[in-house]
């Protein structure tokens, strides 16, 4: 960014302040949107994970920040920091943004950072909409308006190729095989250097979906035939194999889809699995509930941080990032896995119709993947540069899985 983009900086220590900065900086405060989603709540029905209330679609609300590591009473002397983080989610998912009742999302990797710090530093967090739209945070962690954002890495492919591989790669790597891809095989030091090298930032997986569901559709999917022409919800590399089918790929923010789908703007969505879906309330637009979510078999959700800023902090702090981060990665997955049996049940009762997507669609979608792939790294040598061992990594630990975890699901399900 250049210095006449992001003048007024000054105004900062106000939220008007900054809001005022995005506006100069060219950046948009894109409202949420959607009554439901702020109106959602965890699975206890705590109201408080919707702490954006009615206003939220508006932008003016100061969700979340004060529901970080700023609650936590300072317990140690020494240097104290305090950031603003900017997230891609409404503050009615539990899950994503956060609550109070758990440790997963933005709001807890925030909280854990306070308490591993004895309350010396302290992680703001806005929902998407406050500082900035949910697309934007890539965007506004650049122009020095937040020093981290909350997101997920392949919203931001039209950087680079190379930031699919932080989320998910259609076909790849589950919740287990992806954290151990990242902490154990490699790709965490090969991200981190991608990213450090090209756009000053550095990442911090915290958190992750598990497989997805293949979202709600308006219309039955008997064949990949009957893909052709319709409008759907879906980025990162599952939009553009996707796309390679017949599909018109699109990018929402969460907060706009249930609207889309609602209105017919589109015609199928995907998003995480039954218990957002149900929050955003999918469930009400959709019909058809397909299954597997191919594109994503295990998502991981970054938190991105200015390069600057984290090389600024002492060493205990930098310690606090990480081991947050880690210890959301966990966090989240096991609220998922609690919470997604109860809401995919809910569906069922409501008589949403669960559909297995049909085995031509499967296959061709995966050859497409594959070439793809192969593509993008002809096209640039970082994506190259990760998609070789990110490929060996895959097919060594998909083996394993194949035989012993593959294996034991059979027997446990009675397949026998």
């Amino acid at each position: 960014m250049s210095e006449e983009t992001i003048e007024g900086e000054e105004d900062f220590e106000t939220l008007e302040g900054r809001r005022s900065f995005l506006r100069k900086s060219g950046f948009t405060l894109a409202g949420i949107g959607g009554a439901a989603v702020l109106a959602a709540c965890g699975s206890d029905g705590d109201e408080s994970a919707a702490s954006g209330g009615d206003d939220a679609d508006s932008g003016d609300t100061d969700a979340g920040s004060d529901e970080g590591s700023e609650s936590v009473e300072l317990t140690q002397e020494g240097e104290t920091v305090e950031w603003d983080m900017t997230t891609s989610w409404p503050a009615g998912l539990a899950t994503l943004f956060g609550a109070e009742d758990n440790q997963s999302g933005a709001l807890g990797f925030a909280r854990n950072v306070g308490m591993l710090t004895g309350g010396r530093f302290t992680i703001n967090t806005f929902q998407a909409g406050d500082l900035a739209g949910g697309l934007e945070v890539i965007d506004v962690i650049q122009a020095g308006a937040v020093q981290a954002g909350h997101t997920a890495s392949y919203f931001f492919r039209g950087l680079g190729e190379p930031w699919a591989f932080g989320t998910a790669v259609p076909f790849g790597l589950t919740f287990r095989q992806q954290a151990s891809w990242l902490w154990e095989g490699g790709g965490l030091e090969m991200l981190r250097s991608y990213y450090a090298e090209n756009f000053n930032l550095i990442n911090f997986p915290s958190g992750s979906t598990g497989v997805q569901m293949g979202g709600f559709f308006n219309r039955e999917i008997n064949s990949v035939d009957d893909l052709q022409g319709l409008t759907m919800r879906i980025p990162g590399l599952g939009g553009a194999v996707m796309s390679e089918l017949g599909v018109n790929a699109q990018v929402l923010p969460a907060g706009e889809i249930a609207q889309a789908l609602q209105t017919g703007a589109i015609d199928a969505a995907e998003f995480v699995g039954p218990f957002d879906d149900n929050n955003l309330g999918l469930g009400e637009a959709g019909n058809f509930y397909y299954f597997p979510g191919w594109w994503e078999p295990g998502a991981s959700l970054d938190v991105f941080v200015d390069l600057d800023a984290y090389n600024d902090l002492p060493p205990d702090f930098q310690i606090a990032l990480e081991a947050s981060a880690k210890l959301s990665y966990l966090e989240t997955m096991m609220f998922y896995d609690r919470v997604q049996p109860v809401a995919l049940q809910e569906l069922i009762d409501s008589g949403v119709e669960i559909r297995r997507f049909p085995d031509d669609m499967l296959q061709q979608a995966r050859e497409i993947t594959e070439t793809l792939l192969d593509n993008f790294a002809d096209a640039d040598p970082d994506f190259a540069a990760i998609l070789g061992p990110w490929r060996e990594y895959r097919d060594s630990v998909g083996q394993w899985h194949g035989t012993a975890e593959l294996a034991m699901l059979e027997v446990l399900s009675g397949d026998l």
